[in-house]
């Protein structure tokens, strides 16, 4: 990896813009309760969907993914090396794992890494999309999704683009790290299922 003045800047820029909590933010605008103090407590977009729907957990998806993908891009169209490209990326989880703006309470990161893959092509997109979605549906287990598609895409990226399976595997094994807790609970059968917030019946 070549250190620069610009890989430097690109990695400190990527943390701020991970910092940035979409969780937190879109449920204070929308008037709902703060993630990191209902359901799982994770600020994420699957505990939104829990407490707030799917419209503010497609917000959040959507903002946590491009956390990643800008600081990738603009990487990547510098002609940042992939490994220096790869520390950019788990920059930009790291802020969203560890959030300055927000006490370094924040989530898996798993949003952020898949966002931080999605430029390499539009296929590596569709293929982590769609291992995720399908695990997903067919377990009803976020997290097993997560952690499935991220041992997934160092294999997917190998396969379609391998300059970048390094920076993949390096954002792969953080997610997985990440979600130690919830596969301690997966192996006890204690892990929470995907549910969306039900809506009160009015009289």
């Amino acid at each position: 990896m070549t250190i620069t003045l610009l890989t430097i800047a690109m990695i400190l820029g990527a943390y701020l813009a991970g910092s940035i909590s979409s969780a937190v933010l879109v449920c204070k605008v929308r008037g709902l309760p703060d993630p990191r103090s209902q359901g799982s407590g994770n600020p994420g977009a699957t505990n939104v969907l829990r407490i707030g729907g799917a419209s503010s957990a497609a917000l959040v998806l959507f903002f946590d993914m491009l956390k990643g993908a800008a600081p990738a891009y603009l990487a990547f169209r510098l002609g940042v090396d992939p490994i220096a490209l790869g520390v950019i990326a788990i920059a930009a989880c790291l802020g969203h794992i560890f959030p300055i703006f927000f006490h370094f309470k924040g989530g898996k990161g798993v949003a952020t890494a898949f966002g931080a893959m999605a430029p390499i092509g539009h296929d590596l997109a569709l293929c982590l999309m769609s291992s995720w979605i399908v695990i997903a549906l067919v377990t009803r287990y976020s997290s097993f999704a997560a952690i499935c598609t991220a041992m997934l895409a160092p294999v997917f990226t190998w396969w379609l683009d391998d300059r970048f399976t390094i920076p993949v595997a390096m954002l792969s094994t953080l997610i997985v790290i990440r979600h130690k807790d919830n596969i301690k609970r997966l192996i006890r059968g204690e892990e929470s299922k995907v549910s969306r917030k039900k809506r009160s019946k009015t009289p």
